[in-house]
């Protein structure tokens, strides 16, 4: 929603596993909190409460692998263009995947809006078009096709993808080209904004969840998290130096976990405790835990198994779960009285394991196979 993507890594570099595992876990917290959503009354109550904190975690994970891959490659064989086309090949096709998945979705539904408003098959056809080629609705038009204000209404999560190839753009035309003093200053302007937006609370609810809309301070609050974690991953390719630590990515895994699930700190009176919890995680500890990612190793093949197994599906399994969720949604509150977590817990199982399973299948038959082939006509 990586918002969590590897480059295409030289084969002369090694590569950093545990990192593609950390991936994974986010992308199933991400599951987690989209799950709870369909529980909740409103951000200050919602179960696994930080879950969306994981984009931020994507693009500082973004920002670190495409220095590590790309960065020493630009003054020998790397061009722009090269550059443009390995991105679009690694992300677009799930990309599609997931806008297909989307409006296969909305039309089971009915092709209506959560008011039970019809929505004519056209607007739903240039919603798709929009969401193929990551262009953004604007809210309140007949492209919103589900009435609730999403750049991307047929697969919501698209929109961090959206952000994640801007910062691909930036990061070619210009922040490759800053020294690394530069760099650190964008990212510590960048930080300042980011945690001023937060305890603010510009958002509302004193939560760093935007950037999926174009509504409020949505399109400035997704710029600020994009441009502070995807510049910090940056500025840590350039100044990464390993420190030794065993175990790493279980406790990183642990850590992840809990930050993301804590429930709401401070409550509906002091929304600025939620904001600055949210700062730190997102300025100060997903970096952390990232550096620790990147410094430890596997030490046995079942680490390595689970952390190759997190990382294939963690795309995926980002981009294909929401267009399930939206059919979980719409079941759970169809009716007359919303369902009660204690009798819906086998569907919200069900689409967890189906999301994990649908993006194994996209992975194995339709993603990696279509990439292969486009790298050989490219």
């Amino acid at each position: 929603m990586k918002n969590a993507n590897s480059p295409v890594f030289s084969d002369s570099k090694p590569h950093y596993e545990l990192l593609d595992g950390l991936r994974g876990v986010a992308a199933l917290m991400v599951m987690f909190y989209h799950i709870g959503e369909g529980f909740a009354t409103s951000p200050v109550d919602q179960h696994v409460n930080h879950g969306y904190l994981a984009v931020d975690f994507f693009f500082i994970l973004s920002g670190f692998v495409i220095g590590y891959a790309y960065d020493d490659r630009w003054k020998t064989s790397l061009t722009l263009k090269n550059f443009f086309r390995r991105r679009l090949i690694r992300l677009h096709p799930m990309v599609i995947m997931g806008a297909v998945l989307g409006v296969v979705a909305f039309c089971i539904q009915g092709r209506v809006q959560w008011d039970g408003t019809q929505v004519p098959l056209t607007m739903v056809l240039i919603a798709l078009l929009l969401n193929l080629f990551l262009l953004p609705v604007v809210p309140g038009t007949g492209a919103d096709v589900r009435g609730n204000n999403e750049m991307f209404p047929l697969n919501g999560p698209s929109w961090s993808l959206f952000f994640e190839y801007i910062g691909n753009i930036l990061y070619a035309l210009f922040i490759r080209k800053m020294s690394t003093k530069a760099l650190a200053v964008l990212v510590s302007v960048a930080g300042l904004g980011l945690g001023a937006f937060a305890v603010c609370n510009l958002s509302g609810f004193g939560h760093l969840g935007v950037g999926w809309s174009m509504t409020d301070w949505n399109l400035p609050g997704g710029f600020l998290r994009l441009m502070f974690s995807f510049s910090t991953g940056l500025l840590m390719s350039r100044v990464f130096r390993p420190v030794n630590i065993r175990g790493a990515f279980w406790i990183c895994s642990a850590i992840v976990c809990v930050l993301l699930a804590l429930p709401h700190i401070g409550g509906g009176e002091k929304l600025w405790l939620n904001g600055l919890y949210e700062a730190v995680c997102t300025i100060f500890i997903f970096p952390a835990l990232i550096w620790l990612g990147a410094s430890g190793k596997t030490t046995d093949k079942a680490t390595s198994r689970v952390c190759k197994f997190l990382g294939d599906i963690s795309y995926p399994v980002y981009v294909v779960h929401y267009p399930l969720m939206y059919l979980f949604y719409a079941w759970l509150w169809g009716g007359e009285e919303k369902i009660p977590f204690s009798q819906a817990w086998p569907a919200a199982a069900a689409v967890i394991i189906g999301s994990i399973v649908l993006a194994w299948l996209c992975l194995k038959f339709y993603d990696e196979p279509l990439r292969r082939w486009l790298g050989k006509k490219s």
